[in-house]
Parts: C-alpha cells; structure tokens; sequence
C-alpha cells in the first residue's frame, strides 16, 4: 500500500507505547497502547488472548485529513477550471478547506474490536477511510498490518446485476477464488435473510430496500477473516434479528485474529460488540479506553 502520509508494510511490536489512561485527552502522538480488556461475553477468551499478546495491525500516528472544496463562482467549480488548475498548478482563489481529522493517534490489536463515536461530522468514517488508503493524509502516518478492508465492496456491487451475481463479483472484489466463493455462497445468502420473504436473490439489486442491501453487503463482508474489517453504520440496518447475527460474526472476525472497527449511533450495538471504544468530536481524538468508561464519558457530555 501506498500513498502520501501512508506507509506500506509490517508493523512491529516496537511500534506500540505504553497503556493509556482512559480519561479524556487530545492526542498529540503515537496514542498509548490499551491494556484494560474488557471481555464482551464468554465467548470473546480467544480475542481476549491475542489483545493480550499485544501484536499492532494499526498504527495511526498523528494523523490530519483535510477536504478542499473549490468555490462555484466564476466558474471555479467547473470541470473546465479544475483542469486548468491541475495543468498550470496553480491554486484556486476560492478554496474552502475542512479539517476533517486533527492530530489522531492510536494504535490498534490483533482480537480488538473498536467502537467509533461521535456526533455527526466528528469524522469517524474520514478516519476509517483514511485508515483503508481510500483518503491521502495531509500529515501524519497510517501503518497496517494487512489489507483493511471497509465494508460494503460498494464500487463492485452493482444495482442492475442480481443479487447472485453481486454475491460473487463481491467476493471477488475482496480476493476470494471462485472455489471459495461457491463453497460459501449459500451461508452469505443465508445470512443476509435476503430470501426471507420471496426469491430476491436472483432479483437485480436496484428491486431491494435500502436495508436489503446493506444487509448483503455486511454479509458478503463478513463471509471473509479479514485483518482489519471497518464497519459504518451497518449494525443500523435491518432488524434486531438481522443486528444480534451481525453482532455474533463480529465477535466471530474477533476471534478469528482481525481486527474490527464499527461506527454507529447506537451505543448499545458499541457496548454489546466492542471491548474499547475511541471519541471522535470535531475531528479530535477525544478518549480512547474501555467501553463502558468511554461511553459513559460521552453520554454525560451529550447530557449537558
């Protein structure tokens, strides 16, 4: 991988610092390690285990992302003025930047899954994008050990192919071989309750709801052990039969050794789900801890 601001390759024990506090601060460095497991369920001893070991899968050190937004006036926003910017480069008199992330570090475990929270616009999925190499840094590091993978495989999915079809153009997308992808064609199908109430699955997607893609795209996702896997939003959708699956493969990819992060607004999916949760507000890195500790902190703060 490769990109302004990233940095391919293994990360390395001598990587991670020393344990964080849990307590509210803004970080400045590296953040500290988290030692403070805390188990979510009988199940979770296998994760538990390898957050132990503490072996890196993301480093994220002192990390800026900014948006740039060129001015409509004039013709400033044009195709035709972007180009010419680009060919003489130079830059538009009319920019509008928004420091989407500010100065975020933290470092990540094998076995962790990690609950982003936030108020709208505090830029969590900014910092997963940043994380999965499809946004450059404006200063700062990202180092992974793996291939993130954001979920959905939106770019492959398409709405005029069927639901099978996208099943395997998905799986594909995200490096299965075709053997693998038959032998788990079913349990993606199964999983998403896609054909619950009718044949939708030979159905094209642009005929399902919102919800009924979503629920296929976590699905195809999930079919696969993933080093670092980053959800957003997608415990949102579907019912509360559909949530406690997705929250059961969660704790699954955990144990498996991945690494899972998953932004939502629902605190309850983040406490049943996530063993450490990190506060995003305005882009800056506000706690990183336990779940229970850092929720806590966040639900006083939005009481006020």
């Amino acid at each position: 991988m490769s990109g302004p601001g990233r940095s391919a390759g293994r990360c390395s024990r001598a990587s991670a610092g020393s344990c964080t506090s849990g307590r509210l601060r803004r970080s400045t460095a590296v953040a500290e390690a988290s030692t403070g497991t805390q188990t979510v369920g009988a199940s979770d001893t296998d994760a538990d285990k390898l957050v132990a070991q503490h072996i890196p899968t993301v480093v994220v050190d002192d990390l800026h992302v900014v948006y740039r937004v060129h001015g409509a006036g004039s013709g400033k926003g044009s195709a035709t003025s972007a180009l010419s910017r680009i060919l003489s480069k130079r830059r538009s008199p009319s920019v509008r930047e928004v420091h989407a992330v500010r100065g975020v570090s933290f470092i990540a475990y094998k076995g962790e899954s990690i609950g982003l929270i936030g108020s709208n616009g505090s830029g969590k999925s900014t910092l997963l994008k940043a994380v999965a190499g499809l946004l450059p840094a404006e200063r700062g590091s990202v180092y992974t050990e793996g291939q993130p993978s954001l979920l959905g495989v939106n770019a492959a999915l398409m709405n005029d192919l069927t639901g099978e079809r996208n099943v395997i153009l998905g799986g594909l997308a995200m490096g299965m071989t075709q053997e693998e992808i038959r032998t788990r064609y079913d349990e993606i199908v199964e999983f998403s309750g896609i054909n619950e109430k009718g044949d939708f699955i030979s159905l094209p997607m642009r005929t399902y709801s919102s919800g009924m893609s979503a629920r296929l795209r976590f699905s195809i996702a999930a079919a696969k052990s993933h080093d670092v896997l980053m959800i957003d939003e997608a415990l949102a959708t579907g019912d509360a039969k559909f949530q406690r699956r997705s929250e059961q493969r969660i704790r699954e990819l955990r144990k498996e050794a991945g690494t899972v992060f998953l932004v939502s607004h629902n605190n309850k999916s983040i406490r049943d789900t996530c063993n450490r949760v990190i506060w995003l507000e305005k882009g800056e890195l506000m706690m990183d801890g336990p779940t229970d500790e850092v929720i806590k902190a966040y639900e006083k703060e939005n009481k006020r």
